[in-house]
């Protein structure tokens, strides 16, 4: 589905026009169109007549990405309100409370759409139209029904002014404000367009026996006098649908200039699009509607007040919905992978692991010794000496035992332990040393301990002193005297 091309509806009771707009550019755009009427069917209902739309738009394989719905001016109401707000916000929380003032009746069963038509300090007036829910919802679910979802709903009036202001090139006289005059079969339309924008002012309906001439003139001159309030009107361009419009009796009577213009030039619409019976101004206001997504001021929308359009946001949502469940499968599929190769990695892990701990648990358990070492005459050796050890028959030189060593060392303590005052806190013994722990009462008799040691033939080795509560603390290690 493109999403350039758009599909512009224009609804009246019985009769509707389709436009087809490829590009939202006018210059470029490729238009197609159709119109369908119900007068002469039986079922003349709402539900008929969007059939017929949504038939129209399958037999031509139309692919678009939003419709929009232009209101016939039979099927609501305008009304000029005044707001005392000027900030946009402030206005449409108050609107519905200021259109019930004005009207003087209860608007519960009405929907509101308004335009902002001119703010100063004292606030802001409003064009403010309305028309029925009820009718609205039927018009809405009825298309709904068929696959059709407006994104906007606004009067005919302000399609036809989007449609005047994007395609209709403006004439000399238009440097000023200009009032245009637009008469339909049955319906006539005045549109106000300046440098800064273009803007609907009023519709009305045209009996068929009344004098078009003198019509358009009367109701020009009402509407020129209503919108001159900040800038006289210069110029009044008219268009009418029968051709039938004397322009100088016109100009005569409006005293100023007055211009034909021709909505099918300005639209670019091929002359067969009016085999079917479509009518100019229907052609052109349907087309206004299409141009809905390139209108950057605000949008007169029925459809915001009592049913907003969520389109884009259920797209959005089931567009989230699709990555989501895609996300989550990738995600699966990701685990599984990862998973199925650790599984096959600790699998292989665990096979290598069994048959090297039963097939090199010897190689791998403890250290491995030196290389040129010869492990056999070393155990021979402690084997030896343990022995020697046990049996107390080692000598004090070469590798003393632990017995003689701490034989030496008691007769050391009873040589000089009443002199010396002499007290041991402990003896550690290894098969090498014997460490010695305790304190005499001064350092000269801790000296002539360490010389009753030494005449044992036995050797300190880093004495360490430390005076401590009157006493004189040491710890010494002893070891046999090199021979």
């Amino acid at each position: 589905m493109n999403a350039q091309n758009r599909l512009g509806i224009y609804i009246s009771k019985d009769k509707a026009t389709v436009v087809y707009l490829g590009q939202q550019t006018p210059e470029s755009a490729s238009l197609d169109c159709f119109s369908v009427c119900m007068a002469d069917e039986e079922e003349q209902t709402m539900n008929a007549l969007a059939n017929r739309i949504a038939q129209g738009c399958a037999e031509r394989q139309w692919q678009y990405s939003e419709a929009a719905v232009a209101l016939d001016c039979a099927l609501f109401m305008q009304h000029k309100v005044h707001s005392d707000f000027s900030e946009p916000k402030r206005v449409r929380a108050t609107v519905r409370f200021d259109t019930e003032e004005a009207v003087a009746t209860d608007i519960t069963d009405l929907a509101i759409a308004f335009q902002i038509t001119s703010s100063n300090e004292r606030g802001s007036e409003l064009a403010v139209f309305s028309a029925d829910r009820k009718l609205l919802s039927d018009v809405l679910a009825s298309l709904q029904s068929y696959s059709i979802d407006p994104v906007t709903i606004e009067p005919d009036v302000n399609a036809l002014a989007r449609f005047i202001g994007q395609t209709v090139p403006p004439s000399e006289a238009q440097d000023a404000k200009t009032l245009f005059g637009v008469l339909s079969d049955q319906r006539g339309y005045f549109v106000t367009s300046s440098r800064e924008e273009t803007m609907p002012v009023r519709t009305f309906l045209i009996s068929p026996n009344q004098n078009r001439d003198a019509l358009l003139s009367r109701e020009a001159i009402t509407t020129s006098a209503l919108s001159e309030t900040d800038e006289p009107v210069r110029c009044l361009r008219v268009f009418d649908s029968t051709h039938a419009l004397q322009v100088n009796l016109i100009r005569k009577r409006f005293g100023r200039e007055v211009e034909t213009i021709d909505l099918a030039d300005a639209a670019k619409i091929d002359p067969e699009a009016f085999a079917d019976g479509a009518n100019t101004v229907d052609l052109a206001i349907a087309y206004g509607a299409a141009l809905t997504a390139s209108e950057r001021t605000q949008v007169v929308d029925f459809r915001s007040d009592f049913m907003p359009y969520q389109g884009k946001k259920r797209r959005m949502q089931e567009t989230m919905k699709v990555v989501s469940i895609a996300a989550t499968v990738l995600l699966l599929a990701a685990g599984l992978y990862t998973q199925t190769k650790l599984f096959q990695r600790n699998k292989h892990l665990k096979r290598l692991d069994k048959k090297l701990s039963t097939q090199y648990a010897a190689v791998m358990s403890g250290k491995k010794p030196d290389p040129g070492s010869n492990p056999a005459r070393k155990l021979a050796s402690e084997l030896r000496r343990v022995r020697e050890l046990k049996s107390g028959q080692s000598s004090i030189t070469g590798e003393k035992s632990i017995v003689s060593k701490l034989t030496l060392v008691l007769e050391a303590f009873n040589k000089c332990a009443s002199q010396t005052d002499l007290n041991i806190d402990s003896v550690t013994l290894t098969d090498r040393s014997i460490r010695i722990r305790g304190d005499t009462s001064s350092r000269s008799n801790t000296l002539q301990f360490f010389d009753a040691i030494r005449s044992t033939r036995l050797q300190i080795l880093s004495p360490q002193y430390t005076l401590k509560g009157g006493r004189d603390t040491f710890t010494i290690t002893v070891v046999p005297q090199s021979s």
